[in-house]
């Protein structure tokens, strides 16, 4: 069983905001699935899905990006799965805008909400679907750069990245390899 986790921010005012990126994707494997987000649990907003005959957990944290990892190590608890089966989709800071990254492990970067999900599950061995934001014509602290709402001009562009995100998602829970996950989706 996979656990697909988006990070953000569970208000409305952040909802179209750079730091929302993973919530925006996970919706998409959502939408994808045909599922819904129905339930509350383990402090996120959760769906359950079915690829190939396997159960498959998307989740959404409200526990705000900089305490993510809370949800995270409960989902994984509850569900008794470890990190080999989890996917984290997340804003990167440190790649260009409309760009996809998968890796199967790593560090946390900038990043404070993957600062916190390794941090609380006690290893950085998992895969992750990194969505670029940088736009290098962009001079402002980064704080405040991930909680501004993506420009009107480059809307079309994040959908289409989240969705790319979104389909790495399903083919890392399908138990595609992520070295061809890698190939196929990441730039």
């Amino acid at each position: 069983m996979y656990i697909i986790v988006g990070l953000g921010n569970p208000e409305e005012k952040y909802l179209k905001t750079f730091h929302n990126m993973g919530y925006i994707a996970v919706g998409d494997v959502a939408a994808k699935l045909n599922v819904k987000f129905k339930k509350k649990e383990c402090e996120a907003y959760v769906a359950e899905a079915n690829i190939n005959g396997e159960k498959v957990i998307l989740a959404r944290p409200v526990t705000y990006m900089n305490a993510s990892g809370r949800a995270v190590k409960q989902l994984l608890a509850k569900y008794k799965t470890d990190a080999s089966h989890l996917v984290v989709l997340y804003d990167d800071y440190d790649i260009p805008k409309g760009s996809v990254r998968i890796r199967p492990s790593g560090s946390a970067g900038t990043h404070n909400g993957m600062r916190s999900v390794i941090a609380e599950i006690g290893t950085s061995d998992f895969a992750r679907i990194r969505i670029g934001i940088h736009d290098s014509e962009v001079n402002i602290p980064i704080i405040n750069y991930v909680l501004s709402e993506v420009k009107k001009e480059d809307y079309e562009l994040f959908i289409s990245t989240c969705q790319r995100a979104a389909e790495a998602a399903i083919a890392l829970a399908e138990g595609q390899s992520v070295e061809n996950v890698m190939t196929k989706y990441n730039g």
